[in-house]
């Protein structure tokens, strides 16, 4: 009997994801949302017109990130998350609109609802660190 690792270890989440044609399909669902909800155009207007880039860039980053192929090393080198978006004045709506968009791409995907709910969990990490490092540089609002 074969059972799958927990969440998190080895690419366990990668494998949950559906690999990087599952996190595709996540990341075009996002922008989707975030074109799409009024409550994101602020995030949104942060974005270039042409989507092409950032969807690729953070579907190889989530490919890592859960445990698959370092496919954002290998195409653009190494990045610093939270110090890359302080060039933003992010403050704490702002990485709710995101957060929120997120969680509805991940609804709108064939998870498993325990990946589902992990996966936003884990999501909102990097979003608190990415306020912390605004608020540092920029004086925003992180609560």
């Amino acid at each position: 009997m074969s059972e799958t690792p927990p969440y998190g270890t080895g690419d366990a989440s990668y494998q949950a994801a559906g690999g990087i044609d599952g996190l595709r399909r996540l990341v075009d669902d996002f922008y989707r949302l975030m074109d799409e909800r009024p409550e994101a155009a602020a995030l949104r207007a942060l974005h270039p017109a042409d989507l092409s880039a950032a969807r690729d860039k953070l579907a190889c980053f989530l490919s890592g990130w859960l445990g698959g192929p370092r496919l954002f090393t290998e195409q653009y080198g190494s990045i610093s998350i939270p110090a890359f978006h302080a060039q933003w004045p992010v403050d704490a709506a702002l990485a709710q609109a995101w957060l929120d968009c997120m969680a509805g791409a991940i609804a709108l995907q064939d998870y498993y609802p325990a990946f589902a709910d992990y996966l936003l969990t884990q999501l909102r990490v990097p979003a608190q660190r990415i306020l912390q490092a605004a608020h540092n540089r920029h004086g925003t609002r992180h609560d």
